[in-house]
């Protein structure tokens, strides 16, 4: 992976901040995306003690606009763009179906789906031109599942699910790979607000077979072999990467 250009969006936090320690560290380019220039620019400090270079752009995947320059400044800099990794999102507003509304679907939806729609859109526009590439994009164990009180992020990454197959069968015609990976509880901000309290939380990793929720360092590992050319044959493809939740 020495001298790949690798974005990931969400870069800042949690399994995307992980992914991005990760592939520098193996050597690549990274260029991490998000909303928050300060976070951003202390990021890329570490990043280009390991790697050659880094970069941040600052973006808002809910905006056209904001991804369509994000995709062109990362060529323009780096010359293409090997790997993206689609990773920024949102719990959304934890709730019955009953109380959702329309401002919590668009909230949610926006996000989760609307961004990733929008950042396949321009990375295969990008890699098409190239004739080479590789997407990851982030799921979840809810992705093919249900969940009581979690419609909304239930359904977004179902919607993520079909957009990562359908984009595969779209790409292979030009050489890219587009697969997801599907965490289960996951020890990040986000799985500490998603649950509300330690209890709560206590009982969900009680459902997992391993006993604990994962690190985001071992969801990082997951992303890069989807991203290597150790996977060069696995296109259109959910990897659970959950303790064993999903395992009856």
């Amino acid at each position: 992976m020495v001298g790949w250009v690798v974005l990931i969006t969400g870069g800042l936090t949690g399994i995307g901040r992980a992914a991005a320690m990760a592939f520098a560290r193996e050597g690549a380019i990274v260029v991490v995306t998000g909303r928050r220039e300060d976070a951003g620019t202390e990021l890329v400090k570490q990043l280009r003690t390991f790697g050659p270079d880094a970069e941040f752009i600052k973006a808002d995947i809910r905006n056209e606009d904001d991804v369509r320059a994000m995709i062109d400044k990362t060529v323009a800099r780096f010359g293409r763009l090997d790997v993206a990794v689609n990773n920024a999102g949102t719990e959304g507003t934890p709730g019955p179906v009953t109380a959702q509304t329309p401002e919590t679907y668009a909230a949610t939806f926006d996000t989760n789906v609307l961004g990733v729609l929008l950042c396949m859109k321009h990375e295969l526009r990008a890699m098409q031109a190239q004739g080479f590439g590789n997407i990851v994009n982030i799921s979840s164990t809810m992705g093919s599942r249900g969940a009581p009180n979690a419609s909304l992020y239930v359904a977004s990454k179902h919607a993520v699910e079909g957009l990562t197959k359908s984009g595969a069968l779209e790409a292979a015609a030009f050489g890219v790979r587009v697969n997801a990976i599907a965490p289960g509880p996951v020890e990040t901000a986000m799985l500490d607000r998603f649950t509300g309290s330690e209890d709560r939380k206590a009982g969900l990793l009680a459902g997992i077979p391993l006993r604990r929720a994962g690190k985001p360092e071992e969801l990082a590992e997951s992303i890069l072999f989807l991203a290597s050319d150790k996977a060069s044959f696995i296109t259109g493809q959910i990897v659970s990467v959950n303790g064993g939740r999903t395992a009856s």
